[in-house]
């Protein structure tokens, strides 16, 4: 019978991490860091996040982030080593996977991120298949926050936004238009600027024209990622802020197309600890 760690004493560090937090487990425990973004960030970020961690001796670590794709994610594993040298096992996987192991566990799905950013894969149980290239919030990240951020502030600049409406959103953040420029064309990490601004359309998800924003910007996300693995009998499971904030129009728009939502997690990190529990 195999030992588990989590009652044998051994100590298992399980990581979710975005490019805004890090969501970490070790032995259950929870502990919150920044975001860890090895194609974003230099050795000696991570290791100064890293060294935030109490000092314990870990055995396993799953680390599951944003960016951690070959070669970068080997940054992320060396950093690790050097702060847990006790560490037998070391698996850095990108966040995609951590979502569909956490969404799916053993089965057969269709997974989606919509978080800061977004991404989509299919999953078959135990890999992935196939991966849609997200492309970032200029090319891509459909329904993101970044996306619908920038949607929204875009419909403000160009006075396609009701006045009223662009005047609450003025006085709610205490931005005028020339500072929403600067953050936007002059100030680093306008991806989680534009973000930030996705509060406002949860308390007018009422309105009219917030709503058709919605409903528009979560259709192009199963237009432009989901029909493109062409398996609408497969359900859809999602994690990330924006999904669990959004469930009603995204359930919406995914009527509109035909497609059926499975799970939705905002976190996946307690259903990781379950799968390395297994």
């Amino acid at each position: 019978m195999t030992n588990n760690p989590f009652t044998t004493g051994h100590m298992t560090l399980i990581a979710d991490s975005g490019s805004t937090k890090t969501n970490w487990r070790l032995n259950g425990q929870p502990i919150e860091t920044i975001g860890l973004n090895p194609v974003r960030d230099n050795r000696e970020h991570i290791d100064r996040v890293l060294y935030s961690l109490p000092d314990a001796p870990v055995k396993r670590i799953f680390f599951y982030g944003a960016g951690c794709i070959s070669p970068f994610k080997q940054t992320i594993v060396q950093a690790l080593a050097q702060k847990f040298p006790e560490a037998g096992t070391i698996e850095v996987e990108s966040d995609m996977l951590g979502a569909a192991r956490a969404l799916c566990r053993h089965s057969e799905g269709l997974v989606g991120i919509l978080g800061t950013g977004s991404n989509t894969c299919h999953y078959d149980g135990t890999t992935i298949t196939r991966n849609v290239s997200p492309l970032g919030y200029i090319l891509g990240d459909e329904g993101s926050g970044a996306v619908l951020g920038r949607r929204l502030v875009g419909d403000l600049l160009k006075e396609q936004m009701p006045e009223e409406l662009k005047r609450s959103f003025l006085e709610y953040f205490q931005l005028t238009p020339t500072q929403i420029i600067e953050n936007v064309y002059r100030r680093p990490l306008p991806n989680q600027f534009l973000a930030s601004l996705v509060p406002f359309l949860r308390l007018h998800r009422r309105e009219d024209s917030v709503h058709d924003l919605l409903i528009d910007e979560f259709g192009r996300f199963f237009r432009r990622n989901v029909a493109l693995y062409h398996r609408p009998e497969l359900p859809l499971h999602l994690a990330g802020g924006v999904a669990a904030t959004f469930q009603p129009e995204i359930q919406e728009a995914a009527a509109a197309l035909h497609y059926h939502l499975g799970r939705i997690l905002q976190a996946p990190i307690e259903d990781l600890v379950k799968f390395h529990q297994e």
